[in-house]
């Protein structure tokens, strides 16, 4: 496991000045991420505990049964994606949290567990000023992730289920910035100053957030890296270049001339063998995807 610890200052840095409420922030974020450890605010227990648990290959069926059976919620959900279409290409209904857990992989249980947590955040009181944000971004994450999976099975250069776990926690930094955020809502008065806040810090964030979770290395340094692979030459983790093609998809959902455009040009395409691919069939299999994950992990 890496445990380097995360940068306290974003290569960029601050752009606000000392007085002002962004400059009083990114300090706060400073200190958090120096001292660590790192922890999403409101992250339910049992969902951190099934991260640190599946951590360990060797763990037993039964024991995450019994960990996941304890939460009705998380449960249901567990289920929900083991009768998906990704899932289940069988369509055998799946009715006992047993099978699915059986049947499902690892990173596919660390997903279902993700969902539960974020669908926790969005339902609390506390966030009621931030709830439409929240869902937004988990409406960008499931998008995100679905296209994952579809990079991921058409390249053939990392598993499925992986890419979708790893699409799925790449904004964990996003949200632990707009969680953080709520309690000072002057921030969003200015609203270039705080998407520059986020982009400078939310990948460092990211990164302290997976270590504590004991994600695999290979996770946090795709997460890490893959908004950059699009212009990066050198080679780097395939699961790097499938994340950066799928947020360049995503990004093009709704726009296939766009796409076309774009991905003869993106580096990371070109290392997936996906640089010339026609843009129709895949824009069709990520919103199939989609429809797929959203009744199983959407919100």
């Amino acid at each position: 496991m890496n445990n380097k610890p995360a940068a306290a200052t974003p290569p960029d840095g601050p752009s606000h000045s000392d007085d002002s409420p962004g400059f009083a922030f990114v300090r706060e974020l400073a200190v958090s991420l120096s001292h660590g450890p790192v922890e999403l605010p409101s992250f339910p227990e049992v969902a951190l505990r099934v991260q640190q648990v599946l951590a360990d290959d060797a763990v037993s069926t039964e024991m995450v049964v019994r960990l996941v059976g304890a939460e009705p919620m998380l449960a249901a959900r567990v289920v929900s994606l083991a009768n998906s279409a990704a899932m289940n290409p069988s369509s055998q209904p799946i009715t006992d949290l047993r099978t699915a857990v059986s049947r499902m992989g690892f990173d596919s249980l660390r997903a279902a567990a993700v969902s539960f947590a974020m669908a926790q955040l969005g339902s609390r009181a506390e966030y009621a000023n931030i709830e439409e944000q929240l869902a937004s971004n988990w409406r960008e994450s499931v998008s995100f992730a679905s296209t994952a999976c579809v990079v991921a099975r058409r390249s053939q250069r990392a598993s499925a289920d992986t890419a979708l776990f790893a699409a799925l926690v790449a904004g964990v930094g996003k949200v632990y910035i707009l969680t953080r955020a709520s309690r000072h809502p002057e921030l969003f008065a200015d609203a270039a100053g705080y998407q520059a806040i986020v982009r400078n810090w939310h990948i460092n964030i990211a990164r302290a957030l997976l270590e504590s979770w004991h994600v695999a290395d290979e996770v946090i340094e795709s997460v890490q890296a893959y908004e950059h692979r699009n212009e990066e030459t050198r080679p780097g983790p395939p699961l790097a270049d499938v994340l950066a093609c799928a947020s360049l998809i995503s990004r093009h959902l709704d726009s296939p001339e766009k796409l076309a455009a774009a991905l003869p040009g993106a580096r990371a395409a070109q290392r997936l063998g996906l640089a010339k691919a026609e843009s129709g069939p895949i824009l069709a299999d990520a919103a199939s995807e989609l429809a797929t994950l959203n009744a199983a992990l959407g919100r």
